[in-house]
């Protein structure tokens, strides 16, 4: 899915914080473990196990310098580099949102380059993308799509890219909606609510991509393009990515399904397919008995 190039992005708010502070290629990213999801303060999916030196990114410390990413105003410029991207998804999720949340507040939106501390802990490109409740706030490292390319075949291209922070939105509406106050953690496993938090969150990335060609800028202009059959498979083949499952055999393990905090792969293709056929009315994971998921 690409963003038609006169869109106008100029009003996000997404911020650029670490070591550089400036748009460059990411460095690679060396895998010698496994995923795992942090059910606690932080929702998102930890690199640290596959990083070398210390967890938060390596030897060189933490800088928390900070800038807001003026570069990023146009659609051409988010199809030009991921940080832009990520700059123009706040804009239309957030006007997505703000259609389906009856008061909505926006999340904070950081772009991380080598890694800065949060409320919940260091984000680094040892972190994937994560959701940080008590700040609300979101955080994405771009080196995690390479690492889904290098390590996990995924393509990672335009739509999985939009999928993944989608994921990470559907996290705050979960957490200023009562979603997660009205489902604490309760473990790990197949039914766990943190299973079902998971497969939520990616049902509202489906339920957002779906409608989102039909949201405009201030001049009418769409934000995005109809994304095309091999786009659709990338970001399916995204989700399918980061299950459980996947993840366990990609590790050289065994599955374990009581150790499970996302989900399988299928479930996750499932309910990010769901979203995006049916909108958000088929989101509600917590009704469904466990065989239902």
């Amino acid at each position: 899915m690409t963003f038609n190039p006169d869109a106008d992005i100029s009003g996000n708010t997404t911020r650029r914080r670490g070591r550089n502070a400036a748009i460059g290629g990411g460095v690679g990213v060396g895998v010698i473990g496994i995923l795992a999801l942090i059910i606690g303060p932080m929702l998102g999916v930890d690199l640290s196990g596959f990083v070398g030196g210390a967890p938060g990114g390596g030897d060189q410390p933490a800088v928390t310098g900070e800038n807001t990413l003026a570069e990023c105003d146009t659609g051409a410029d988010a199809n030009a580099n991921d940080d832009c991207r990520m700059a123009g998804a706040e804009v239309v999720l957030n006007e997505y949102w703000e259609q389906h949340v009856d008061g909505y507040v926006a999340p904070t939106m950081t772009v991380v380059e080598g890694q800065t501390p949060t409320q919940c802990g260091t984000a680094s490109n040892a972190v994937g993308p994560f959701y940080c409740p008590p700040e609300q706030g979101v955080y994405i490292d771009p080196d995690f799509f390479q690492l889904m390319r290098q390590q996990f075949g995924a393509s990672a291209e335009e739509l999985a890219q939009l999928y993944i922070v989608g994921h990470e939105w559907g996290h705050h509406i979960q957490n200023i909606t009562g979603v997660m106050r009205d489902n604490p953690n309760n473990g790990t496993g197949p039914h766990s609510n943190g299973v079902r938090m998971e497969l939520q969150a990616d049902c509202y990335a489906g339920a957002w991509l779906g409608e989102v060609t039909e949201l405009e800028d201030d001049q009418g202009v769409p934000y995005l393009q109809a994304p095309t059959e091999a786009q659709l498979a990338d970001a399916v083949n995204a989700a399918y990515t980061v299950g459980d499952d996947h993840i366990q055999q990609q590790s050289g393990g065994f599955v374990s399904p009581e150790s499970f905090t996302h989900g399988t792969s299928e479930q996750r293709k499932y309910w990010f397919a769901n979203g995006y056929q049916n909108g958000l009315g088929v989101c509600d994971t917590f009704a469904l008995p466990g065989d239902q998921l």
